[in-house]
């Protein structure tokens, strides 16, 4: 089919997303596109009744108590955060699907349930989510990114959809991801771009960028993203929220669209974001008390775990071990960075909790072999997708892309598929290794027994979500400080640390002794100025189906890092 034809489903597509906005919610006084900062605006805006925001601005925890005491309505709260959601679509393009009169009528629904029992439909009675695209709801499209997908409605729900209005969740808008979802940026032909709140200079990062986008601008109380190589954590490490990569299997995947399927070496695994860690464990809690083990074959058979939360195994969380990974041994954070993990540490020091350092082990093969493993088949996967319409498979997120007939610039994909694929062989060998370099790594971290205080190997490590704060569009050239949870089948939570980038206390620091030319254009590339607002937040990790535990323990580490800084 010609170029002109999917350009043409792109305009239709683009039309029904803009005539699915109420019109009274359009708004006449954006700031303009020189404005970069644009976290508080919704609340300048005047769209927002005073209602709305103190309902946007309410815990998750807490705006679920109110939910349940009928103190507000499940009408009153889908319109406060479906408002918020459009306004950060106008400031950042963050959504696809919008379908705010079903999730209305829903509410609706909700309300009239808990007027005439007196009691809530589940824990998430009247809770607005929003999904990242490939999350399947009836009736709405699932395109991913890709021009041929458009148009074609889910004929059902995802089984995760179905779970969340069981509980009494209430769907109402789809986020927007990169073609292919195997980048750590968000850009596809028919939505185009999604940029970061704190400074639209940055990227939001990916795959799940529109979901972190959505959440800092807090039209969402918990999105669902989904990550195999991070995409969860990197936009909730560029847009400065809390972010959970569960294990494979932990939270269902039943139903959804996805790339690289049959490709079950190195799994994606759908994952909450919030403003808060209670909306993570609410999520959690509520998804997997559902048994969805029932209805999803690959879903794991784990309830929730009380005493593990309770940290029972990691001596009931009164004296934790933290293992501080500085580096990977192949590229070195930027200053931003450190200052996260050395006021971490600083934090966890004062709350009377031992810190230790945390040597690499191998990362570079984990990175090797899942590049390996990703882009086996990966580069043909792209083409039978995008080839219906003829659009062209991405390969940079340049801004000069964004012109798709203009040739782009150089830029780095986050990895590049191997065009004619390897041999299943190639492929064991690979799959044999990554299986023995998890053994390895079990290994090493139970020898760290002998260098705590707490006669348990660390507990959990601290880790960098990158080696920079959110960059510049089209920068975001690697993703290995989250892949390498991938590959281990860790639990890994985001944490902002409520520091931003600063000028001064992030000043370059002298050069170091490289590690690789890679090394030496990453120090190269740090400018504080590119970097500007950009927020600075680190990984809780630990071990495989620790949900619950790193779950507490990510409470600990943020509750030292606020009674630290008292100005956070």
């Amino acid at each position: 089919m010609s170029t002109q034809h999917w350009k043409e489903i792109v305009a239709q597509k683009r039309q029904q997303r803009t005539e699915s906005i109420p019109k009274e919610w359009i708004l006449t006084n954006l700031p303009s596109q020189d404005t970069l900062n644009v976290i508080d605006f919704p609340e300048s805006c005047g769209l927002l009744t005073e209602l709305d925001i103190q309902i946007t601005n309410t815990e998750v925890t807490l705006l679920l108590e109110k939910l349940a005491q009928g103190t507000w309505s499940a009408v009153e709260v889908t319109t406060a955060f479906a408002k918020r959601a459009i306004i950060a679509q106008q400031l950042v393009n963050c959504l696809t699907e919008i379908f705010v009169d079903k999730a209305l009528a829903r509410a609706a629904e909700l309300d009239a349930h808990l007027k005439t029992t007196g009691k809530v439909v589940g824990p998430l009675h009247g809770l607005p989510i929003s999904l990242k695209d490939q999350i399947n709801v009836k009736g709405v499209d699932s395109t991913m990114g890709y021009v041929s997908w458009a148009f074609k409605p889910a004929t059902k729900n995802a089984v995760l959809a179905d779970i969340l209005e069981a509980n009494g969740a209430v769907l109402y808008v789809k986020t927007n991801i990169p073609q292919t979802l195997m980048w750590g940026e968000t850009f596809n032909h028919v939505f185009g771009r999604t940029t970061n709140p704190y400074n639209r200079n940055l990227t939001s990062g990916g795959s799940s960028g529109g979901e972190g986008a959505l959440v800092a601008l807090k039209g969402c109380p918990i999105g669902v993203g989904s990550d195999i190589g991070g995409s969860v954590r990197i936009p909730s490490a560029f847009n400065g929220v809390y972010g959970l990569r569960g294990s494979y299997g932990r939270i269902p995947y039943g139903g959804c669209v996805n790339s690289l399927e049959g490709q079950d070496s190195i799994l994606s695994v759908l994952g909450p974001l919030s403003n808060s860690i209670g909306g993570l464990k609410v999520f959690v809690k509520s998804v997997v008390d559902q048994k969805p083990w029932f209805v999803d074959p690959l879903a794991v058979r784990k309830p929730w775990n009380e005493e593990e939360y309770q940290l029972i195994e990691h001596g009931k969380g009164e004296k934790l071990c933290f293992g501080i990974l500085w580096d990977d041994g192949i590229t070195k954070p930027h200053p931003p960075v450190i200052r996260g993990l050395e006021e971490t540490k600083k934090a966890l020091l004062a709350a009377g909790h031992q810190v230790v350092d945390w040597k690499p082990l191998n990362h570079g093969e984990f990175y090797k072999a899942a590049g390996s493993i990703w882009s086996a088949a990966a580069a043909e996967d792209f083409r039978v997708s995008s080839a219906p319409t003829g659009e062209p498979v991405i390969e940079t997120m340049d801004l000069s892309y964004e012109d798709v007939d203009a040739p782009p610039t150089e830029s780095i994909p986050l990895f590049r598929p191997n065009p004619n694929g390897i041999s299943s062989y190639e492929l064991w060998q690979v799959q044999r290794r990554k299986r023995d370099l998890r053994q390895e790594y079990l290994d090493h971290w139970n020898a760290t027994a002998v260098v705590t205080d707490t006669g348990r190997p660390v507990d959990a490590i601290i880790s960098p979500c990158a080696a920079y704060v959110a960059p510049p569009h089209g920068m975001n050239k690697s993703a290995v400080y989250t892949t390498i949870w991938n590959v281990l089948d860790y639990v890994a939570l985001v944490v902002p640390t409520g520091k931003f980038v600063d000028p001064v206390l992030d000043a370059p620091r002298p050069p170091h002794e490289f590690y690789s030319s890679v090394d030496k254009e990453n120090y190269e590339f740090y400018k504080p100025e590119t970097f500007k607002d950009a927020p600075i937040t680190i990984q809780v990790v630990g071990r495989t189906l620790e949900e619950e535990a790193v779950i507490g323990m990510a409470e600990i580490v943020d509750a030292a890092l606020k009674a630290y800084s008292p100005k956070l």
